[in-house]
């Protein structure tokens, strides 16, 4: 069973969790809900993520203790998944031995599921690796659990002396899977390739493939990231044919328009619209921001269909677009740094996190400018009217807006309505020259426009109570 529906952990909600004490989910808040999104939402998959953050390296052993009669009837590791997202030592380098900690626990929740169920079930069998660029990246997490992790135990302490396996046991799985989370553009468009590279020397039934949307998003704006998208995901179904592998395609979707508009109200068209989708992630806001019977049918619906065959774009028009369109949205977003970051210390958290620079943030054509996370990024911009997915339009040619229109269009209408007309008159007019609403048809919210008026009208006071009253009405933080 491939998981159709995973949780996450992105702090987009606005809503706090029955189950949360107080506004920030933290530690063992988080053990909490990987049973909830379990037993009472459904998800078939709970994503552990160990980047940017401290998490409980014995959730496993916590959840079987804990929640025996649940997992007595639905087997972790095989009725639902727990999948760790670990730290990529390449680019995160303080956090990067947390990787391997974190692989020499999948042995020790083996034997935890072992001793709970009487016989061999492994709870964690694949891991996530964000930020991949290569498939040398991959092979190194595979490696090193196989051959350091597993491999060890085959080894005496000193010559003629028992093996590490004989004095604490043997070492299960003896392999991983691991799926690379491919979050830049440039390996994004090549993420058939570096798959391709990383099951050179594997025999595999199947391969799962994480693509990003939020960072993609925040790096190169909302239209170049779907459109992106789409052809990657062509790609993978070209590869699947050569390799005669199985590509199982995850893509992180959040509520936000910008970070890919799912909610449980645009469950039918997400679906449609991204039908070579295998796993799509639900985020926070989708868990904590509508009624939870919502929120059960609408990952109930997306659990009970299949992947697709995907439809086909012309990549070629698109990847003009993708470059067209992201220049012009990195050269607004630049000037817009300063405003984006006031506002940003004034969004609230909702998840005990570190501090974390996004690409955007190490840009060289930047001149290292750096930017909030994308969910505060999302937020500060919807705060004051400005959906950030019209960002870097006003450069197409109506052909080219058409085609625009025609893949992303509902997106894009979707958050207009979050549009406020006033924050031209804020906006330096370098970037109000560039901003054009007159070619989309759209209704204003008119109460989330009363609340950013009022953040409009004192940014020089910002209060983070109206940030989250316009947060509720979009039913989503950022």
């Amino acid at each position: 069973m491939i998981p159709r529906t995973m949780s996450t952990q992105h702090p987009d909600n606005v809503t706090t969790p029955f189950f949360v004490e107080s506004s920030i989910i933290k530690g063992d808040d988080e053990v909490k809900e990987a049973y909830y999104v379990f037993s009472h939402l459904n998800c078939h998959e709970q994503m552990w993520d160990y980047e940017g953050k401290e998490v409980d390296n014995f959730v496993v052993k916590k959840l079987l203790s804990r929640y025996e009669y649940f997992f007595r009837e639905c087997v972790l590791g095989k009725d639902v998944r727990l999948t760790p997202r670990v730290p990529n030592p390449s680019c995160e380098r303080v956090e990067a031995k947390v990787l391997l900690e974190t692989l020499e626990s999948i042995p020790r929740s083996f034997d935890a599921a072992k001793l709970f169920y009487g016989e061999d079930v492994t709870p964690i069998f694949e891991v996530i690796l964000p930020m991949t660029t290569s498939h040398i990246e991959l092979n190194r997490v595979f490696y090193y659990y196989r051959n350091f992790v597993v491999g060890k135990q085959n080894k005496s302490f000193f010559h003629g002396d028992v093996t590490i396996a004989e004095w604490i046991g043997e070492f299960k799985p003896y392999e991983i899977n691991v799926i690379p989370l491919i979050e830049d553009m440039p390996y994004i468009l090549d993420c058939d390739r570096i798959v391709e590279n990383y099951l050179s020397d594997k025999y595999v039934e199947y391969q799962r493939v994480f693509l990003a949307k939020s960072d993609l998003a925040m790096n190169y704006g909302a239209v170049a990231s779907t459109l992106a998208l789409k052809i990657a995901l062509t790609k993978l179904e070209e590869l699947e044919e050569r390799l005669s592998v199985q590509m199982y395609p995850i893509v992180g979707f959040g509520s936000a328009p910008f970070r890919g508009n799912l909610k449980p109200d645009t469950v039918d068209r997400i679906l449609d619209k991204w039908r070579n989708v295998q796993t799509f992630t639900i985020q926070s806001a989708f868990k904590y921001d509508f009624p939870e019977r919502d929120v059960v049918n609408a990952i109930e619906k997306i659990n009970n269909t299949s992947k697709k065959r995907g439809e086909t774009i012309d990549a070629e028009t698109a990847m003009e677009i993708i470059k067209k369109t992201s220049d012009e949205y990195r050269k607004t977003v630049s000037t817009l740094v300063d405003l984006i970051n006031t506002i940003a210390a004034y969004v609230p958290k909702r998840r005990e996190r570190k501090l974390h620079i996004g690409l955007f943030g190490y840009s060289r054509n930047l001149n290292g400018l750096t930017l909030p996370r994308a969910i505060t990024f999302c937020c500060a911009l919807y705060s004051i009217g400005l959906p950030p997915e019209i960002l870097g339009l006003s450069c197409l040619d109506e052909k080219e807006f058409e085609f625009v229109m025609e893949v992303c269009g509902d997106d894009i209408v979707d958050a207009m309505r979050f549009f406020n007309p006033n924050v031209l008159k804020i906006l330096p007019n370098e970037v109000a020259k560039r901003i054009s609403v007159d070619r989309f048809d759209f209704e204003i919210d008119i109460e989330h426009k009363e609340v950013t008026d009022e953040i409009i009208r004192s940014l020089d006071r910002i209060d983070e109570e109206k940030i989250v009253r316009a947060a509720y009405i979009r039913k989503f933080l950022g």
